[in-house]
């Protein structure tokens, strides 16, 4: 088995697996860790500013990437986009939002270094899946140059190809063939995406699991005031 074959045909399975059993594990044996570990309360210093821009760059990133990649092309064709249209969507988007990720995980990264009270109270896993994540994001800026040019010129067949390879991936038909020929920074773009779902249950990412999406729809509360009467 060659390396190509081996990292983007069985490695992606390899941190799927780990990322499913791995949260499962760690919920039922050690439910008590299950939590985002917030520093806000050792120092609110930028910490809306930068977790927010953070937050909603890395969320929107997310679905971008599993919208724009899994959506079959048809789709969009039928929406009267076209590939390179869809080409141009995908790298404005992923530099506005890839942006806001990258100022907030600077920010944040930067207050765990040099704040000592948060830097004390952390955990070195902390620092590192925050590092990597900006490595990876760092990489996929990095990419936007190369995309640019290939819209420029017309030729979204990279976009193509790195969508057909992750639809494979999700139908159980790896294809890393299709991706041979793609320009090295998105392959280690890809390995860096991959290993961050590797890595995810032994840190704290698991909290994402646990987004409070019910506080979308509960009903409203009636608080009552406590009358005090005085004599």
């Amino acid at each position: 088995m060659n390396l190509q074959l081996f990292v983007y045909g069985v490695y992606p399975y390899i941190a799927g697996t780990v990322f499913l059993v791995g949260s499962a594990l760690r919920f039922d044996r050690d439910p008590y860790s299950w939590k985002s570990d917030s520093s806000q309360l050792l120092s609110k210093a930028n910490m809306r500013l930068a977790s927010n821009l953070f937050h909603v760059g890395i969320i929107a990133i997310f679905l971008g990437h599993f919208v724009g990649l899994l959506t079959p092309h048809v789709v969009f064709h039928a929406l009267g986009v076209s590939d390179v249209e869809h080409q141009y969507v995908a790298i404005a988007a992923g530099l506005a939002f890839g942006s806001l990720c990258l100022i907030g995980g600077v920010l944040l990264w930067l207050r765990r270094l040099l704040n000592q009270r948060v830097r004390s109270a952390g955990r070195r896993m902390d620092m590192f899946i925050l590092s990597w994540l900006l490595v990876t994001l760092s990489l996929g800026l990095s990419t936007i140059p190369v995309s640019i040019a290939h819209a420029r010129a017309g030729d979204p067949s990279v976009m193509l190809a790195l969508a057909t390879y992750v639809r494979s991936i999700a139908i159980f038909q790896p294809d890393p063939a299709v991706i041979a020929g793609v320009p090295v920074i998105f392959k280690v773009h890809l390995f860096f995406g991959m290993t961050v779902f590797l890595l995810f249950p032994f840190t704290r990412l698991v909290h994402i699991w646990s987004v409070p999406f019910g506080y979308l729809f509960r009903a409203y509360q009636v608080v009552r005031r406590k009358s005090v009467i005085v004599r």
